[in-house]
């Protein structure tokens, strides 16, 4: 490692937001020159992480996700904790562009020394998540950030992918959320860890009937661990109102699971995934650089569209170039 990219470890470690936010720049580029570099600096980093509390927060867009977190964040920063929101913007599929619009939705939040909001965009990543996501957590941890709040586009396979790598998932949910029926369809209930009906403010009445609604809905569904019921809390997050009650949730969770051994098995499932998922993309990547690939995969592409050859067929011709 040269001495420039030493200084970058010392500064992440140390815990500087310019140092973290270059690392991340590195980190999340596409040129292989700085993959390298990026992948010796995580390797430097490694042993210093996995002290932070990792959440997830999903929920539709209109549920008010950017006020809660900033609530939120701002509330561990007066516990003398320090915070890191990694913020997944949904990219546009025709002009690749993003909002990037988070730092203007958290104000207070981002002008707090003890917070770091990353704004990422999606970029086509599966699920609406950055690719990058998980090496972006690794960095905030090594920096000392005692959580880590990852918020998904909310809409899409975006839940899935962010249960997948964080420590606690929490979903949204606004007071008219629907029937019980309605709330049984959403698969992405049964990924939710701690639910949160927002919002609560407006119409306390309502709150408390989606509030038994959900719970109703969840006493049908096989719960995901034997050691946990998930919770269903109302707040609002405009009025700083339940964020409190949020928190020690959440910190509930973590003794529950660590005591089951669960909390440590997740994380190790996670990794092996994460180990997975790379080497799928990878695959991916080395499939399309092939030469004989790129020659035939416009023709191949072509017979299947014009119905010449069936995909199946035209997939085994284009893998068996990587046994030549």
């Amino acid at each position: 490692m040269d001495t420039a990219d030493r200084a970058l470890v010392d500064g992440v470690l140390a815990g500087r937001l310019r140092p973290l936010a270059k690392a991340i720049t590195l980190i999340e580029s596409q040129r292989e020159d700085h993959q390298a570099r990026a992948r010796r600096l995580l390797e430097a980093l490694l042993p210093h992480t996995g002290g932070a509390m990792r959440i997830g927060i999903s929920g539709v867009p209109g549920v008010g996700k950017s006020t809660f977190i900033e609530a939120f964040g701002l509330y561990l920063i007066e516990q003398g904790l320090r915070v890191a929101v990694l913020a997944v913007d949904p990219s546009s599929s025709l002009t690749g562009g993003s909002i990037l619009g988070d730092k203007t939705r958290m104000e207070l939040l981002s002008r707090d020394p003890a917070a770091f909001i990353r704004p990422s965009p999606a970029a086509g990543s599966l699920g609406g998540v950055a690719e990058k996501t998980r090496e972006v957590m690794l960095t905030c941890e090594a920096a000392g950030f005692d959580a880590i709040v990852v918020e998904t586009v909310g809409v899409g396979q975006s839940e899935t992918a962010v249960a997948g790598m964080t420590d606690i998932f929490c979903l949204l949910q606004l007071p008219n959320a629907g029937d019980d029926l309605q709330a049984i369809k959403k698969g992405v209930v049964e990924l939710a860890d701690l639910i949160a009906i927002n919002k609560a403010d407006i119409n306390p009445t309502a709150a408390l009937a989606a509030r038994a609604q959900m719970k109703t809905a969840l006493h049908m569904l096989r719960p995901a661990s034997p050691n946990w019921t998930v919770p269903v809390l109302t707040l609002s997050a405009l009025e700083k109102d339940g964020v409190a009650a949020f928190w020690e949730t959440v910190l509930r969770y973590r003794e529950t699971m660590t005591a089951s051994g669960e909390f440590a098995a997740r994380r190790r499932r996670q990794a092996a995934a994460w180990m997975w998922e790379l080497i799928d993309a990878g695959l991916r990547r080395r499939f399309r650089r092939h030469p004989r690939v790129k020659a035939d995969l416009p023709g191949f592409a072509a017979a299947v569209e014009e119905g010449r050859t069936t995909p199946s067929a035209a997939a085994l011709a284009l893998l068996a170039h990587l046994q030549e």
